[in-house]
């Protein structure tokens, strides 16, 4: 999808567990604490489209892959024209809990053809510069959710949370990046600032009255 970016935009995915939300959250602390506008959003959202998402998720079977995937890019749609899309025009760096990778591998472990899920949303979606994929088993990733209030009984089952890291792991491409999350968070976000870091511009410094300035 066109669009006048200047800004920066990375994506965060992983199955259930996989840690992704506390990586993209600390990231989006470190961005700013080095003086960078930053965005965080997550995916789905919380307009119409992703609490009806929201209310489905809580019983298995409420909803066809089909529906699914429908809800899933009516909402995606919403965040890159209101959120993703002004905020990188902004020139902010833009940090996505999950996008339309995770409904290829979510949607695509339910049988739906991956290839035209992603060509369905690439059609709409803008490109992001980084794809950060944290990979843990699914045994491992429900073991980390299991004191959640909340569960997400559509698609928290071991069986088919092994169908979608296979999809996540075969994902390949121009800025997608393979990391282990099994290893202990503090080295994994290590590992995520580095590959973060390689993609920013020079950094703000502050003026003698607090204020950023750009470089010049």
């Amino acid at each position: 999808m066109p669009t006048k970016r200047r800004g920066l935009f990375i994506v965060l995915e992983g199955i259930d567990g996989s840690g992704k939300t506390t990586q993209a959250r600390n990231l989006v602390r470190r961005l700013r604490r080095r003086g960078f506008e930053t965005s965080f959003f997550r995916e789905p959202t919380r307009g119409r489209f992703g609490r009806e998402i929201r209310r489905l998720a809580v019983r298995a079977g409420s909803a066809t892959p089909a529906r699914e995937l429908a809800l899933f890019v009516s909402d995606r749609k919403e965040n890159v024209a209101r959120n993703i899309g002004p905020a990188l025009e902004a020139g902010r760096v833009v940090v996505l809990d999950r996008y339309y990778f995770s409904t290829m591998a979510y949607q695509g472990a339910k049988g739906l053809d991956v290839g035209r899920i992603r060509r369905l949303n690439e059609a709409f979606a803008i490109a992001p510069d980084l794809v950060i994929v944290l990979d843990v088993d699914a045994r491992a990733g429900l073991a980390r959710i299991a004191g959640r209030k909340r569960r997400d009984g559509l698609f928290e089952r071991e069986d088919y949370l092994v169908r979608v890291r296979r999809i996540f792991r075969g994902l390949r491409g121009p800025g997608v990046v393979h990391l282990d999350g099994r290893r202990d968070r503090r080295a994994v976000g290590r590992a995520i600032w580095s590959c973060v870091e390689a993609l920013l511009p020079p950094r703000p410094r502050m003026s003698l009255g607090g204020r950023l300035r750009s470089p010049r």
